[in-house]
């Protein structure tokens, strides 16, 4: 075999139609050599004696897409000292951009042996472990174009990719789960009817299953253990995992292109899946233990803020050119849109403290391509001083945990949440105007895959996690739910329809809010997990999106649950034990809230008063048609509130005037932007209470979103209304009046 000297960048194996460059870094090895594996369980050894600046090259001619390779290292065994190299263990490219095979646990794929975690491990670890994989690098775009929506327009929606796909009805058997079926017209229209402009995508990067959960009969379902930052995970191509995942992936991306629908992918850079001292070696720990992990005094142990493990050294030039490389290569080869961080506290831990400031931050804002996407942090981690909302330098969208928090407090009742929903409401001004930041900083969210769903926020007091194997220790305790007065399934009728209107009213007041809203899949139909909000290992029925059935138009829940958590409605059951009659029920209902979300979604894309790009001011905005203030605040009454309004403790109940003549922000050309008013009425007490529509602010209106009678305001069929009359709300509900604004001349 033919060796030549090859270039020490890109790092990776980079394929150029007539071989291939390897380039590693290491700065503990001794010697590395490159194995080429061979199907039939053989490998090829190559040295890579060429090196500079600690990574060693060669380039291969011949070496062509599809070849499968690993890397030895030579180099000190020494845990003390933080160095745990072993030539034994075959370890991955952290640049591989597909990975092959997986992970069966052997014992073999450890640096120690088990039960003695000091005793040196020298088994063969190949045929246990992953091999990396040489790509081709090319792929036809045709016209493909970013959709670059603006924040302002933006609704996202997280998605697990194999959750959303595995159930859907009109998908083939083959595609079901994978990358290709993110790209099938059946999903493609349902996001577009649905109005979301971006596919926030749960990890994707290759992962791992942890040894634990594969031992108990579990799956790290949502992968959150990353092992490779530039390979797209293999068990979501339908094509194969020689390469074809990346092909695959790239065609997912063009076709959510087209249909108009950019895509953010969850990234996980504050750890990796080799978790703490006692996990496996699988790559970064046997090539360079030291430089890519942030270790304790005690150079045996990791420093670990994530609760997996380990964390990355957010302050090694080698981790931060590894981060770096990995978002522009995913922007530029697989062109995604963005970027949710998960964690990303940690990647401000430059030394202990988080810093706003940290290297990493500095590197994103001043790189021409990442800074240009979308970046959402997880503005938290599990260290000391990890909960940052509010704190990420601009150029950061975060998600707001507090907005999750207060709007869950408001429609659960609780006391003393009026003045801080106000805030949350109309952007976080609280949390993002000081620092020069707008309403769109504030991502905005009531579920997303963490925690309960939608439905069992209003079904469920209590997590139901006994599935996962953990005596129900798991997942949060506090998750601010209320079950409506009854705990999991019910067939009251009464009960089932106030679940029904308390998802209505916070899909309303998500959509209805400033800021960026984000679903979570699934929960436009009410999707349930049975209680469970930690379902991070649960690969089955309990996380996939089950569809409604299109073709016969019965739910596909498990045991003719619906939107509202019922069982069977009366005692007429057919041959598997599901009532007819609450099926039939339960898929009215999830077509109801289907419908009610597609309203609110359109209902703000139509109407910018809705996703202002400015914060209010309080005041009438410069040019403005009329004197009103561009947001006012009332009490049920319709008078004016004042300070003792907003603290009482049995305040629940607001009227928020918004004025489409009054917005400050300009249109993309100049021009000024002018739109309907509108008033929100909340009514979150538990009884009906009565509203007064304000006298000055609109003689007519007319009855838009009612979360009591969504289907008698859809459409334009709401009441009408005019100055100084009287509405009753029923308890917990939500009204939305609309009236013309005069436009100018």
């Amino acid at each position: 075999m033919q060796v030549w000297p090859g270039q020490t960048y890109p790092l990776g194996a980079t394929y150029d139609g007539a071989g291939t460059n390897f380039a590693v870094f290491s700065e503990a090895a001794r010697r590395i050599e490159l194995s080429l594996l061979h199907d039939d369980g053989s490998e090829t050894a190559v040295e890579l004696r060429e090196t500079d600046a600690f990574v060693r090259h060669a380039y291969l001619p011949g070496v062509m897409p599809g070849q499968r390779y690993g890397f030895r290292v030579h180099g000190p065994y020494e845990p003390e000292r933080g160095q745990r190299c072993n030539s034994a263990k075959l370890l991955l490219d952290p640049y591989a951009r597909a990975m092959s095979g997986r992970i069966d646990w052997d014992e073999a794929v450890y640096g120690y042996h088990f039960g003695r975690p000091e005793a040196r491990n020298d088994l063969d670890s190949a045929p246990h472990t992953m091999a990396s994989v040489v790509v081709n690098p090319y792929f036809d775009w045709g016209d493909d174009r970013p959709p670059r929506t603006a924040y302002h327009e933006t609704v996202l929606y997280e998605a697990h990719v194999k959750g959303l796909t595995m159930c859907h009805p009109e998908l083939p058997e083959e595609l079901r789960g994978t990358y290709a079926a993110l790209a099938h017209p059946a999903i493609l229209d349902h996001l577009t009817k649905l109005g979301v402009t971006a596919l926030e995508l749960m990890p994707v990067h290759q992962f791992v299953q942890d040894h634990r959960l594969v031992d108990a009969g579990l799956t790290n379902y949502w992968g959150y253990n990353t092992i490779g930052f530039f390979a797209p995970h293999n068990a979501y191509a339908s094509w194969g995992d020689r390469g074809q995942q990346v092909l695959e992936f790239k065609t997912a991306v063009r076709a959510l292109h087209r249909a108009g629908i950019e895509v953010i992918l969850d990234v996980v850079y504050n750890h990796t899946a080799e978790g703490s001292h006692l996990g496996p070696t699988l790559s970064f720990r046997g090539l360079d233990n030291a430089s890519y992990y942030r270790l304790s005094d005690d150079r045996r142990y990791y420093t670990d803020t994530t609760g997996t493990g380990n964390s990355l050294l957010m302050r090694s030039p080698q981790v931060l050119q590894l981060v770096m490389d990995s978002l522009r290569y995913w922007v530029q080869e697989m062109r995604v849109d963005g970027f949710r961080f998960d964690l990303a506290a940690t990647l401000a831990r430059q030394f202990h403290e988080v810093d706003r400031l940290s290297s990493f931050f500095d590197l994103v804002h001043q790189d021409p391509v990442v800074s240009q996407v979308k970046l959402i942090a997880e503005p938290w981690d599990l260290g000391e001083g990890g909960y940052q909302v509010g704190n990420f330098p601009p150029l950061w969208t975060e998600w707001n945990g507090k907005y999750r928090d207060t709007v869950r407090d408001l429609w659960r009742g609780e006391p003393r949440t009026l003045a801080e929903f106000g805030s949350r409401l109309t952007g976080s001004s609280d949390l993002y105007q000081a620092d020069g930041r707008r309403p769109i900083a504030s991502v905005n969210f009531v579920t997303c895959h963490d925690g309960f769903t939608l439905h069992d926020l209003v079904a469920y007091n209590e997590k139901h996690n006994e599935a996962n194997g953990e005596d129900n220790r798991d997942g949060e305790r506090f998750n601010r739910s209320w079950n409506c007065g009854t705990e999991g399934p019910t067939d009251d009728p009464s009960v089932r329809r106030l679940r029904a209107r308390q998802m209505r009213n916070f899909i309303a007041t998500l959509l209805l809010s400033q800021g960026v809203p984000m679903l979570s899949h699934g929960d436009e139909f009410g999707r349930s997990q049975r209680g469970n909000n930690n379902a991070y290992c649960q690969d089955n029925e309990v996380s996939w999106v089950r569809w409604p059935d299109r073709a016969t138009g019965t739910a596909g829940t498990d045991e003719g649950e619906g939107t509202d958590g019922t069982g069977e409605a009366d005692g007429t059951e057919d041959a598997d034990g599901t009532g007819e009659a609450a099926a039939a029920v339960a898929a009215d209902e999830e077509q109801e809230l289907l419908e009610f979300v597609r309203q609110l979604v359109w209902l703000r894309r139509d109407h910018p008063v809705f996703r202002r790009r400015r914060f209010f001011q309080g005041h009438p905005a410069e040019g403005a048609c009329d004197e009103l203030s561009d947001i006012a605040w009332f009490t049920a009454g319709g008078a004016e509130m004042g300070p003792r309004d907003w603290q009482s403790v049995h305040a629940k109940s607001l009227t928020v005037f918004l004025n489409g003549s009054s917005i400050s922000e300009p249109g993309p050309r100049g021009e000024p932007i002018s739109d309907d008013s509108f008033l929100l009425m909340f009514n979150a007490h538990e009884q009906e209470e009565e509203f007064t529509v304000p006298a000055r602010h609109g003689r007519q209106w007319q009855v838009v979103v009612d979360t009591d009678r969504p289907r008698a305001a859809a459409r334009g069929g709401g009441a009408k209304v005019k100055a100084g009359d009287r509405l009753t709300l029923c308890g917990r509900s939500l009204l939305v009046l609309q009236r013309p604004s005069p436009r100018p001349a």
